[in-house]
């Protein structure tokens, strides 16, 4: 590693902390739905993949995309997880979310699982399933947001909690391999910083009402826009993939907005 790689972190975590803490800010002006719906834009993905791919190479990324689709499922037990014990206390939900999204990918790297088709179908599994429970098994009404006057000190907190998370997960794609930076490329830090964020400034009521949208757009519009760097990346390279790949996405990300502001309760 050089002063080069150093330089290309340092503007990843500058690109993450803008984008989850806007994601955060929106999240509690515009109510749950919104918010739950901008959080689940890929924009921990776009960032990570994209300086990946800066970091190694477009081929390298679609290697690591292999992984992603059956990550991706894990997310949603966390999200399942966190709902289910955040009753018993924040502390509860957000560290028995991290302990299973932990010990399932701990059997990502003993398999060496590298088989984006079969990721794909077992994510449907989990994700059609977790939406089911989400949907009947808990109670998660809707909250409008209320309007707040950000001090400079929040939002100073918000961009350095997000931006370490996000720079972490690029540093672990350079020195681990393209199993492990795939896996941490899609690593729930926009879920994460949501969660603790969106608890500490308006309680665990108000983050467990994000849960059902947020989970909704980001199994579906991280999914397509991995699905279209997948596409794009190998013939377009980094600049012109990712601009097709955002494209592409925009329609996916239309599609839920339509989706949860319309059918969620």
């Amino acid at each position: 590693m050089n002063s080069v790689f150093f330089l290309k972190l340092g503007l990843g975590f500058i690109a993450g902390s803008v984008a989850v803490t806007l994601t955060t800010v929106a999240a509690e002006k515009f109510g749950s739905k919104i918010g739950g719906l901008i959080g689940g834009i890929p924009s921990t993905s776009v960032v990570a993949l994209l300086f990946i791919g800066i970091v190694q190479s477009p081929e390298y990324v679609v290697q690591a995309t292999d992984v992603i689709p059956l990550v991706m499922g894990y997310n949603c037990l966390f999200l399942v997880v966190f709902v289910f014990l955040s009753r018993y206390g924040f502390p509860a939900g957000l560290g028995g979310a991290f302990a299973m999204w932990f010990a399932c990918s701990l059997t990502v790297i003993a398999l060496d699982f590298r088989h984006f088709g079969i990721g794909l179908a077992i994510f449907l599994i989990f994700f059609v399933g977790s939406y089911f429970i989400l949907e009947k098994g808990f109670s998660l009404p809707s909250i409008s947001g209320i309007k707040i006057r950000f001090t400079p000190f929040q939002i100073a907190a918000r961009a350095l909690f997000s931006g370490l998370v996000i720079g972490g997960v690029i540093f672990l794609s350079k020195v681990s391999g393209p199993l492990i930076g795939g896996l941490f490329a899609v690593f729930p830090a926009v879920f994460t910083s949501t969660i603790v964020i969106t608890s500490l400034s308006r309680g665990v009521a108000f983050t467990r009402s994000l849960i059902k949208p947020l989970m909704v757009s980001a199994m579906i519009n991280v999914i397509v826009y991995v699905i279209a760097v997948r596409l794009f990346y190998p013939g377009w390279g980094l600049v012109l993939g990712t601009i097709a790949a955002l494209a592409v996405s925009g329609v996916s990300i239309f599609v839920t907005y339509s989706l949860i502001t319309n059918k969620m309760t």
